[in-house]
């Protein structure tokens, strides 16, 4: 049975930093894609930044791009998202997901999901 787990949420005061993990269990991920998710309560779940087998990295072209580093380690067989310069709308439950193949902007297109951990930033 596939299980991603993700950790690393908490609650921060803008401006600050934190480290997501997404730890792959049941198979190995390191020649698929994987990808973070967000969804800030009432609204849809947004793509945050994904990245490939190779380490090519994508993200969002909105407010994340340049504060946020997606990176992934394969002898761990998962997956990191640093976060920087946090700020309130940041806020939301944050998603892990890998699919096979290339990285996608699409959520439809992941196969595997983690539970999600949220991210509370105040202000």
């Amino acid at each position: 049975q596939v299980e991603l787990v993700e950790s690393g949420g908490g609650l921060v005061q803008a401006g600050d930093s934190l480290r997501l993990s997404c730890v792959a269990f049941g198979r190995s991920f390191n020649h698929d894609a994987m990808a973070w998710f967000r969804q800030v309560s009432g609204k849809q779940q947004e793509f945050v930044a994904a990245i490939d087998w190779a380490g090519t990295a994508v993200y969002s072209p909105g407010s994340v791009k340049g504060r946020f580093t997606i990176s992934r380690d394969h002898l761990k067989n998962s997956v990191l998202l640093q976060m920087s310069i946090l700020q309130p709308e940041d806020t939301g439950v944050y998603y892990c997901a890998a699919k096979a193949y290339d990285a996608s902007y699409d959520a439809a297109a992941y196969e595997y999901w983690g539970q999600g951990t949220q991210v509370t930033v105040s202000s």
